[in-house]
């Protein structure tokens, strides 16, 4: 990845790929890239096994789906293709010493029996690590031996097939990577902004039962476990060590629930009074998390790194003396609040070299 990061582009030259290098058009325009790059895989895997006339070329095609089709991240090919690898391995392995026992014994019931309690144990490990694996090896070990009576030549064809579904699998997962990384950062980019959007929607009384609210607090909670989905994808592409993750998911899922227990406690939207109170002792405090969440989001979003070394300013205190008892619980929140977002900052600034590609 430094060695991708590395590469220096004439400048014409880098203008005229602009769309395809630029990270956050990749990451919009996935889909788009993602069944390109399946069309043209698999154009190659017939016109290879197909002018090179490999009995069962079908199978090089299946196989390529299968690795890459419903992946997109590079960082989940790889394993994938890894996993796919031992498992045609094994299963071919078997499906051969199948064939060779059925044509050395001939008993079709003994090879029924060998293959179904082969299949059984298989299915013993499928469930947990490694089970990927071990239903391919299954999937595989039927592919090259059919119930026992496909001849030890076909079986041999198509475990070459499938070897070569997998190189090709691999070679186009570099066409133009659809990195995890990207994914993560633009989504938790989406995520701060809309939490700056509610935050604003609180501080100034708009109703936080509304159907607007209330989408938003929803795409944010659906955001949140996408982005727990991306980090075992991401900690393998860009080296973040998955505690690293734990703790920037950490930041970020205590944001939202602080944000939902300052809409329960902040005063009702009716109340002028109270809401003129709440901006005058905390709009120091406010401007600061809006300042953050904005700050952490742009830089996730654009690159622009230096705004996550920028020290965040500490409200003035003075002004806090004149808070009311019924907003008490609401500052400490509030400030409970700055100093989470200022743990998130840190460790944004701290990861950001790697994530930053």
């Amino acid at each position: 990845m430094n060695a991708f990061k590395s590469i220096a582009l004439p400048v014409w030259l880098r203008r005229f790929l602009r769309p395809l290098l630029d990270p956050y058009r990749r990451y919009r325009h996935a889909r788009l890239i993602h069944a390109a790059r399946i069309v043209a895989a698999l154009l190659v895997s017939i016109m290879l096994t197909t002018g090179l006339n490999l009995p069962h070329g079908e199978w090089a095609s299946v196989t390529l789906l299968i690795v890459i089709g419903g992946l997109q991240h590079h960082g989940n090919i790889g394993k994938k293709s890894v996993e796919r690898a031992y498992g045609t391995l094994i299963g071919a392995a078997l499906g051969l010493a199948v064939v060779a026992q059925e044509n050395y014994f001939e008993v079709p019931v003994a090879t029924y029996l060998l293959m179904s309690v082969a299949c059984g144990f298989f299915a013993y490990h499928a469930i947990g690590k490694g089970g990927y694996t071990a239903l391919l090896s299954a999937i595989t070990l039927f592919i090259v031996a059919g119930h026992g009576d496909n001849p030890i030549t076909d079986g041999l064809w198509r475990t070459v097939d499938i070897l070569i579904g997998i190189v090709l699998a691999l070679a186009f997962s570099f066409a133009l990577p659809l990195y995890a990384v990207y994914s993560w950062r633009y989504n938790l980019a989406t995520g701060l902004r809309n939490c700056a959007t509610i935050h604003a929607r609180i501080i100034s009384g708009q109703p936080v039962t509304a159907d607007e609210h209330l989408k938003l607090m929803s795409k944010l909670n659906a955001n949140m476990v996408q982005l727990r989905s991306l980090m075992p994808s991401v900690s393998k592409e860009v080296k973040i060590s998955m505690t690293e993750l734990d703790a920037i998911q950490g930041h970020y899922r205590m944001c939202l629930s602080t944000l939902e227990i300052l809409a329960n406690l902040r005063p009702s939207g009716t109340d002028q009074n109270a809401m003129a109170q709440l901006q005058a002792c905390l709009s120091g405090e406010h401007r600061q998390i809006r300042r953050q969440l904005v700050g952490m989001a742009r830089a996730l979003r654009d690159g622009a790194t230096d705004r996550l070394e920028r020290k965040p300013q500490t409200p003035d205190e003075e002004v806090h003396g004149v808070i009311p008892g019924e907003l008490v619980g609401y500052r400490l929140l509030t400030l409970q609040l700055v100093n989470n977002l200022d743990g998130l900052q840190g460790l944004l600034a701290k990861t950001a070299g790697r994530w930053k590609i």
